[in-house]
């Protein structure tokens, strides 16, 4: 799922925090999920000509990372090396990279539209328009032929991506909608809102299936690859963990400050969270456990990601640099 976590704080009336992240990555069909084998050592620091930087998101085969960051700059690195590949202007957070590892979907930097743009080229393919606010997410299934979208007008658009057509609009939110996760099938929707509500949804219909009141904002919405379960930050310090289909709470977790962002491993076990104490942590995703904390940026963690071999944790602070930790 991806995200823009600046447009979070805002809803919230407070910091200005970002994230984007998708766990639909790869395809829905895959049999062999790796573990991930995070040890937790820093591997490389990434910089130069970017601002904060509020997203972060590994192609399916781990070889590509995304980065955006504010000044509608999106950077394309080589996640094994941290060259520089291609750079991108006029687009910015949110962003998610399709599970062909293909296309890129960013927020367009002059109206409240995604464009989708070939990430070897920078070739904007589509634009997709409707929405009537900024957009504050987006999202691939992991089959790939959906989009999905989140936005300050209090709705949810779902994009076919071959031909940039609206499939449908999910309304049901009483205010923005901070984050939007698609499951791995596409069927199934999940979001957060600044109305204090985790909603899922049947795509096709558009009916909600599950609304779940919670104690804050709910932000940075994300599903497990395997598509069992669904994450979710409460604003400002809580992590939950749920059953991807009844919406019940498997598991809750408090951070030391405020958390941004989430992320799973690939095999569902870990999850990653950026933090406004600069650190990001990783917990058990079944016990709760505290697992990691990982130190080194300068500022705000605004951004995490896993990368689908579960070999490397990106993160995106506002000190201006990506991290890959392994």
């Amino acid at each position: 799922m991806t995200k823009n976590r600046c447009l979070s704080a805002a809803a919230v009336g407070a910091l200005t925090l970002s994230v984007i992240f998708s766990n639909c990555s790869a395809g829905a069909g895959d049999k062999v999920t790796p573990p991930a084998v995070l040890k937790g050592a820093l591997k490389k620091t990434l910089s130069g000509d970017m601002e904060n930087v509020r997203a972060v998101a590994f192609s399916p085969d781990s070889k590509t990372l995304v980065s955006g960051s504010l000044g509608f700059v999106i950077k394309v690195w080589d996640a094994q090396t941290g060259a520089e590949k291609l750079t991108i202007k006029d687009a910015s957070t949110p962003l998610a990279v399709s599970p062909d590892g293909k296309t890129l979907a960013a927020a367009d930097s002059s109206n409240n539209a995604i464009k989708l743009i070939d990430i070897q080229t920078g070739e904007v393919k589509q634009t997709l328009t409707g929405h009537t606010g900024e957009i504050t997410s987006v999202a691939f299934a992991g089959d790939g032929n959906s989009i999905c979208t989140g936005s300050f007008d209090k709705s949810i658009k779902v994009w076919d991506t071959k031909t940039g057509a609206l499939k449908n609009t999910l309304s049901g939110h009483d205010d923005t909608v901070l984050s939007v996760a698609l499951s791995p099938d596409g069927k199934m929707a999940a979001s957060g809102s600044r109305d204090e509500t985790l909603k899922l949804w049947d795509v096709q219909s558009g009916a909600v299936q599950q609304t779940v009141k919670m104690d804050g904002v709910v932000d940075a919405v994300t599903y497990s690859k395997k598509g069992n379960a669904g994450a979710s930050v409460v604003f400002p310090k809580t992590v939950k963990i749920w059953d991807a289909h009844t919406a019940a709470a498997k598991q809750t977790m408090t951070g030391e400050d405020t958390i941004t962002s989430l992320s799973f491993s690939p095999d569902g076990k870990l999850i990653a969270g950026g933090s406004y104490d600069k650190s990001v942590r990783v917990w058990d995703a079944g016990t709760g456990e505290a697992k990691m904390n990982l130190q080194g940026h300068a500022d705000v963690v605004e951004s995490v990601a896993f990368s689908s071999d579960g070999k490397l944790l990106a993160s995106g602070s506002a000190d201006k640099t990506v991290k890959l930790w392994e």
